[in-house]
């Protein structure tokens, strides 16, 4: 009886090990990059970012929070037509790409214009992985590093 106890415990063990071994790939691994908002012209602005996943596991964006607005949504773009969506994928050991002419943050009914040189302190929430809080440098109206 000892040795199948012992035995027992042994494979609970390297079972648990293999396990947590295992989930540590499976996770998110969130980094945000190339960050920015264009000077907004009207009461409307609009977030630029790329958030890279190095883990094993998708996320997904679920929404955004900023004291720029209290009304923010993504959209996305399709055929030159933009629309609300409930979250984006952020796809494992991929990327999640928030560009002009494409999906995008919108910040409604923005509380004041921020000048190129500011920065807009945004914070985005996942399904999966805790917020990540990101400062999105305020550039030029037609800042498009794409197009550089």
């Amino acid at each position: 009886m000892n040795r199948r106890a012992a035995l027992a415990g042994v494979l609970a063990l390297t079972t648990g090990l293999t396990l947590a071994g295992c989930s540590s790939d499976s996770e998110p691994d969130l980094k945000v990059v190339g960050a920015y908002l264009p000077q907004p012209v009207s009461d409307m602005a609009a977030g630029f970012l790329v958030v890279q996943n190095n883990g094993g596991a998708g996320d997904r964006l679920t929404s955004v929070t900023s004291p720029l607005s209290d009304d923010i949504t993504i959209h996305e773009t399709k055929n030159q037509k933009m629309r609300e969506v409930s979250s984006f994928e952020v796809p494992a050991n991929g990327e999640l790409d928030l560009e002009r002419g494409g999906n995008h943050i919108m910040f409604m009914k923005i509380k004041q214009k921020p000048k190129p040189g500011e920065k807009v302190s945004v914070e985005l929430h996942f399904e999966k992985a805790g917020p990540i809080t990101v400062d999105l440098p305020v550039k030029a109206t037609t800042h498009n590093p794409k197009k550089q």
